[in-house]
């Protein structure tokens, strides 16, 4: 990988006729950054997929690319990138269906809107990833049809597929109306019973972990019931029979879907493995008297996950705050407090709530400045890099607690630049704070040069533009090759050393 012309394709500032240059150039990790830029031209995109083709993807997601700027006899990857946005043209998805690349025809499948004869032709196809990738994408028809496969890996992607009907993936899930699968990924590559090695050290091996076969392909028919638990078209009453189920697995994405009746939640909530039981416990569709039993459950985890729930009754958080870890995240039920309950919160007695309050971005002037002087340090360090809060205030931060809250001021988007420098030369010195002035955008040369002594912000400041060009213009020859990527693409690195850098 070369770093300099990669960093140097993705430089917002650099010349057109450089992108030229360096289009005529490009292996693929350049492309890939090429591809990225927004000033390239069709032009331009037309010569890079010429140039590589594998840069086709994102050119096509992005719209660069149409149907008449590829030949897809001779640029096949790029015919399929148009296919996979729907911007190619039929006969060159019959043609694809034809590739001796089972790859290919893989992707080919999980495009939509296929002719269909092809997607006749590749349901027949004899690689079974081929049909299951069809499956995992085609129209509620096609995947009813291959619901029936012989091979349990097609049963499989049928199940995780939204589009197919809400009978078949109870049949899925119940095994009732179907013929009895023939075949899974197991027993077409090993001799019966057997169990995949979690830590198989075959290198070309691609047996999940676990997988097994007595020849009933059970661990497929557990990742089919898994799969369709997943699947939100899956009827509610049938997934809810799974509430018993031995496998643990299955009872834990049972406990995440939230159409079930109130009747399963309460089964699930008393659930041995607290895995399960905090799923539930996130799960928006329970009812307040559950969520005040789970808030009494033994497990950290269960009452972690309740804390997330985002009708939590805010007396619930209150117990919650204090006796469990939540961390400084903005809960769901703090985001959509009411102006009421923000007033009530910024006023409570219990200091883990005013911190988890902190976490908002969005406080009135007032309770935001309260909170600014709160003091308790916990509070402090959540409320630190809230927008709008003078440097006064800052600094006032800074003062009072120090390390504590001096990388989340750096992280202020109102920090001033002379506050920035400050915080660069705080005792004792650190690495987070450095990195988070180094990606500020109002960081100043001299807060800058102070980041590149640290190895980890010096890849970020490398690439901030207040750098100073001569500054930039060293770093390219640094023995760090991300800290040489980043000044590549500093837009203020001179032209003239941009021109220098490429063939």
């Amino acid at each position: 990988m070369n770093h300099l012309l990669c960093g140097l394709a993705a430089n917002d500032a650099l010349p057109s006729e450089l992108v030229d240059r360096l289009i005529a150039v490009a292996d693929t990790d350049i492309a890939a950054a090429l591809a990225g830029r927004a000033d390239l031209s069709r032009r331009q995109a037309v010569a890079l997929v010429s140039r590589v083709e594998e840069s086709a993807g994102r050119l096509a997601h992005e719209g660069r690319l149409t149907a008449a700027d590829i030949d897809p006899t001779t640029q096949p990857l790029a015919a399929l990138a148009l296919l996979e946005e729907g911007a190619g043209r039929p006969e060159w998805a019959r043609r694809l269906a034809a590739e001796p690349s089972a790859e290919r025809r893989a992707r080919l499948a999980a495009c939509s809107g296929l002719p269909p004869d092809v997607t006749e032709t590749l349901a027949g196809d004899t690689e079974v990833r081929v049909v299951a990738e069809l499956a995992r994408w085609t129209t509620p028809d096609v995947a009813a049809g291959l619901a029936s496969h012989p091979h349990a890996e097609v049963r499989r992607a049928v199940a995780a597929n939204e589009a197919t009907p809400p009978e078949v993936l109870a049949a899925l899930i119940t095994g009732s109306g179907l013929p009895p699968a023939q075949r899974c990924l197991v027993c077409d590559r090993e001799e019966t019973p057997y169990t995949h090695d979690p830590h198989c050290p075959r290198l070309d091996c691609d047996l999940r972990s676990g997988a097994s076969c007595d020849g009933s392909h059970e661990s497929t028919l557990h990742d089919i019931r898994q799969a369709a638990l997943g699947n939100p078209a899956a009827p509610a009453e049938t997934v809810g029979a799974l509430a018993d189920h031995p496998s643990s697995l299955l009872r834990q994405d049972l406990a995440a879907r939230p159409d079930l009746p109130s009747e399963v939640y309460a089964r699930l909530a008393v659930d041995a493995i607290p895995g399960v039981r905090a799923n539930v416990a996130a799960n928006p569709a329970i009812d307040d008297v559950l969520i005040r039993v789970l808030a009494a459950d033994g497990s950290h985890d269960v009452r972690r996950a309740l804390a997330h729930h985002p009708h939590l009754p805010l007396d619930v958080l209150a117990d919650l705050a204090s006796t469990t870890r939540i961390g400084a995240t903005l809960l769901p039920r703090i985001a959509a407090a009411s102006p009421d309950e923000v007033e009530a919160l910024a006023a409570s007695r219990n200091p883990a709530l005013r911190m988890l309050l902190a976490q908002r971005r969005d406080l009135p002037p007032g309770t935001r400045d309260t909170l600014a002087a709160d003091p308790d340090a916990k509070v402090a360090r959540s409320i630190a890099a809230h927008p709008g809060l003078s440097e006064a205030q800052l600094r006032s931060l800074v003062e009072r607690y120090g390390g504590g809250v001096v990388a989340r001021v750096a992280t202020n988007p109102d920090t001033p630049p002379a506050l920035l420098e400050e915080l660069t030369r705080h005792e004792p010195p650190a690495g987070k704070t450095l990195r988070e002035v180094a990606r500020h955008r109002r960081a100043t040369s001299g807060a800058l040069l102070a980041c590149l002594t640290d190895s980890r912000a010096r890849r970020i400041a490398a690439g901030h533009p207040a750098l100073p060009p001569q500054v930039v213009v060293e770093l390219l020859t640094d023995a760090d090759g991300e800290v040489a990527e980043a000044a590549a693409a500093n837009p203020s690195l001179p032209c003239a050393a941009m021109a220098g850098l490429v063939p």
